[in-house]
């Protein structure tokens, strides 16, 4: 397992990581070079299957033995069946996402649980960065100039608690965080979260389970 211990993982996957039970069924979307699943696959023995746009990416996961295809997401999930995963996993790219309802709508199709995290817009350093300067702002959390920014979204923990809400699913659990610049450490976040944290994380499902 090459030496990895939960401390080597990005914190606000060491949360979504707790949440998953071990031997589960756990698709992980946009996963990356794989840092989640391959915790998951070596910690708590999971069946991994990952979506990753990028083909560096994938070739990463492969090579660390992950099964993961080359695909967009969007379109990917559509050939996967009712529940045929116990978790469903959207890291960070909920953002980054032309139709967000009906992705997450798709997602609790083929998911039992679907976990969901992103970048806090409502985050007070975001605020006061517009409100001073008048320019997009720019955050460890969200380090792109607006003219190469992959994210194409802005929302805050406040508005993925209306969208939950109104769109008809139910929140199992939120966990809102700070983190440090590498993201390798946090803490929680219980007062004032909307102002105050920096990452979002969710686990939803559909008002209908258990």
């Amino acid at each position: 397992m090459n030496g990895w211990n939960s401390n080597s993982v990005r914190y606000d996957l060491q949360i979504i990581a707790s949440w998953i039970k071990p031997g589960s069924k756990v698709i992980g979307l946009g996963c990356g070079e794989g840092e989640l699943l391959y915790y998951l696959k070596h910690h708590k023995q999971v069946a991994e299957t990952g979506v990753e746009i990028l083909e560096s990416r994938v070739a990463e996961c492969i090579n660390k033995g992950l099964t993961v295809i080359q695909g967009d997401i969007n379109e990917e999930i559509k050939d996967y069946a009712n529940d045929a995963f116990d978790y469903v996993v959207l890291s960070q790219t909920l953002q980054q996402v032309y139709d967000p309802l009906a992705l997450i709508r798709s997602m609790l199709r083929i998911g039992r649980k679907v976990i969901v995290s992103f970048p806090n817009f409502g985050h007070w350093y975001v605020r006061l960065q517009l409100l001073l300067t008048g320019h997009a702002p720019i955050t460890p959390q969200l380090p792109y100039q607006w003219y190469e920014t992959p994210n194409i979204r802005v929302l805050s923990i406040k508005d993925f608690r209306s969208f939950a809400r109104e769109m008809g699913f139910r929140i199992l659990k939120e966990a809102t965080i700070n983190t440090d610049r590498e993201d390798k450490t946090g803490s929680y976040v219980a007062f004032m979260p909307n102002l105050r944290a920096t990452y979002g994380i969710y686990l939803i499902s559909r008002l209908t389970s258990a």
